[in-house]
This record gives structure tokens, sequence and C-alpha cells, in this order.
């Protein structure tokens, strides 16, 4: 009621807001509890000088929520506040709202709306103290609300991003995504200094990266992480990736048995339910290698001879091959019904441009030289054209 007094003063209403809140751990029991955050919560609302205590009340209303099972609700409750709108929250507690966010979503398995929160967070926001929750310079002059207690500092808040990415990517079997999740911890500071972690992370990074297919950032990637000076650390992982560099063919069952143990010890990568989707995913990504290196040293060969080389079978291996055609890995032709594959160089825009104006200037010439000899023939014969 005194909130809803007329002319009542702003500062007296935050007051009010604040002194209230400092209750709520005086409060007997939890349904107590909860009908006084409502209460604070109808109070705050549409009121911009009291935003930050809104938000702070609706984690502590979610938090509740969730600790009595009812993890939609809970959900439902966070995403009532847009906290990337409140200018005068701290950095750090805007980004911890928000991760809360992502992960009472992935949690409840809403993948689609925890990546539409994700994106409200920029990289760049965990790499400076002095910019903003969007990555942007912060002016030094901006008036900023501290922190509440018990949020975490922003190494923290950026090593909970990445797990939570992580989770996300996992769920939708990106596994490039996964690898520079990783890799971004990997290459933290403050998680470099202790090898152990860090060669566990190394670890992930070069079986997620084998596990993607194949462009241009992961083979740049694969080279990156086979450079890494901590790679002589791990003699096996480096031996492997230096098989997918390396334009040499794979035998499967000998990879799949020498890296038995391996696969077995990596339990985030090839345990749980996608334990036989990531092991298929690994033997594809061999016979992509093996393609790959087909086509760099031949220029024609029979589907026979093909099956041959990759170890499977003539309708299997034509099947792969489509698929990597299909989705531009590769450039090549079938001809099904003599049954010879030819494969053709990739070329990119400018080589094409160049062919083009060679032949244009080709076609030119040969247009002079026929026009030159047609007017000799009619000078010789005094014929008039």
């Amino acid at each position: 009621m005194l909130s809803k007094k007329r002319a009542q003063l702003k500062q007296a209403v935050a007051e009010m807001v604040r002194l209230a809140m400092k209750y709520l751990e005086q409060t007997p029991d939890r349904e107590t509890k909860i009908e006084l955050i409502k209460t604070l919560c109808a109070v705050t609302e549409g009121k911009i000088y009291v935003e930050i205590e809104r938000a702070r009340l609706v984690r502590m209303h979610a938090k509740m929520q969730e600790e009595m099972g009812h993890l939609v609700e809970a959900r439902n409750i966070m995403q009532t506040v847009a906290v990337e709108t409140y200018g005068q929250m701290a950095k750090t507690e805007k980004i911890a709202f928000i991760l809360e966010q992502v992960r009472l979503c992935l949690d409840s398995g809403d993948f689609i709306r925890a990546a539409i929160l994700a994106k409200k967070i920029s990289v760049r926001a965990f790499e400076r103290e002095d910019t903003d929750d969007l990555g942007n310079k912060k002016k030094r002059e901006e008036a900023t609300e501290l922190a509440a207690e018990g949020t975490p500092v922003l190494h923290e808040l950026k090593n909970i991003y990445y797990q939570l990415m992580i989770r996300y990517h996992m769920h939708s079997n990106n596994s490039l995504e996964v690898a520079r999740c990783y890799l971004a911890l990997y290459q933290d500071k403050r998680i470099s200094t202790d090898l152990s972690i860090s060669l566990g992370f190394l670890k992930k990074i070069c079986w997620f990266i084998i596990l993607s297919p194949f462009d241009s950032m992961q083979s740049s990637l694969l080279h990156q992480t086979a450079a890494d000076k901590n790679m002589d650390e791990l003699p096996e992982h480096a031996r492997l990736l230096k098989q997918f560099i390396t334009q040499e063919l794979i035998d499967w069952p000998t990879l799949e048995q020498e890296y038995a143990g391996e696969m077995m010890a990596e339990g985030d990568v090839f345990g749980g339910e996608q334990a036989e989707v990531r092991k298929s995913d690994l033997k594809l990504r061999v016979v992509e290698h093996n393609i790959h290196v087909v086509a760099k040293y031949y220029s024609r060969i029979t589907l026979k001879r093909l099956a041959q080389l990759l170890d499977l079978p003539s309708d299997e291996s034509e099947k792969h091959l489509c698929s990597m055609i299909v989705s531009s890995a590769l450039v090549a032709k079938i001809d099904r019904p003599a049954g010879i594959v030819t494969f053709v160089p990739k070329k990119d825009a400018a080589e094409v441009l160049n062919n083009w104006s060679r032949n244009i200037a080709s076609l030119l010439e040969l247009v002079e030289k026929s026009c030159h000899l047609i007017q000799k023939e009619a000078m010789q014969y005094k014929v008039t054209i």
C-alpha cells in the first residue's frame, strides 16, 4: 500500500524494498518467504529504479522453485527478466544471471531458447574487466552497483559459460564447436598453469577435432593442435593427429584396435548415450580422409578399385562418395554405367576467372586471324566483300 501511495518518492520505495529484502532470511517457513518475494516482485514491476532488486528477487524465487523440483516453473520465472537492458547492474552479476537462465533451459531440455540466451553474451566480455556484457568498451565514469554477494568473478564465469556451451553443442553433435569451446578453456592462462588439467582438455580437443567434418576451419584447428608444444606429453594423440594430416590411407580396424583403450578412457567423448554415434562418426571421418587421399593421387578410378582402397562394399563406398560431393567437400563426377569416378580439382573464383579470360583472348585471336586470311584472299582474287 505504501508503494502505491500517490506522489510517493522513488527513494522511499527503493529503501522500503531493500529493507523488506533483509526480512527474507527471517521468514518462518518457505511458503511465507515465497509470498513475500511475490509481493516484492509485484511492487518492483515496471520500476526502473529498483530493477536490480527485482532481478535478485526473481533469481531467489527461481532457485526456491528449482529446489522444490519445479524446474520448468523456475525456468519461466527467470525468463521474465531481461538483465541485458539493465545499465546499472554490475557486469559479472549480469553475466551470471544470463548463464543461470541458460543452465535452467538446458536442464529442462529447451535447447533452442538456451542458444538464443547464450548469444546475449559476447566472448569478448571475458577478456577484459573494462568491457560490458556485449564486449564493448565501458565508460570509466559509468556508475554501476556492486555485484551481489556470492557472484562468481569473471574467469569463473568464463569457465561456466564454456561448460554450458559444451553441453549445448554436445546435444546437437557439433563436434567442431565443442573443440573450440575446449580450446578456449585450454588457452586460459589460469588453466594452462596446471599441466594435468591442460592435458585433459588437450585430449578432448584432439578427439573432437577429428570427429568434426572436414572444412577449412577443421583443417586449421587440426594443424594448430598438432603443432602445440604440449603434444609432446601426449605421444598417442600426436600420432593420431599426424595420421589425419598425412596424405596416406588409414586402416580403420587397426586404428580402432590401437586406440580402443584411449576411447574407453575418454568417457566425456565416447561415453553415455552418444557413444555409438561418436564411434560411427570416427569411422566416417576415416572414410572421408581416405577418399580425400584417393582424390589427391588419382584423376580417374573405378568404383571397384575405390571400394578396395576404402576396404568397404561398393555400394557403401559410393554412398560416402556421393555424400561428400553433395556437401561440396569434394568435386567429382561418377559415370555409373562405366563404373568410373573422375576427380575434378576444385578451382577458386580467381582461377575460374583467369581461365575465362584466357579463353576469350584465344577466341579473339582466332577471329582476328580469320579476318586477316579472308581479307588476304579477297585482295588476291580481287573479290569485293
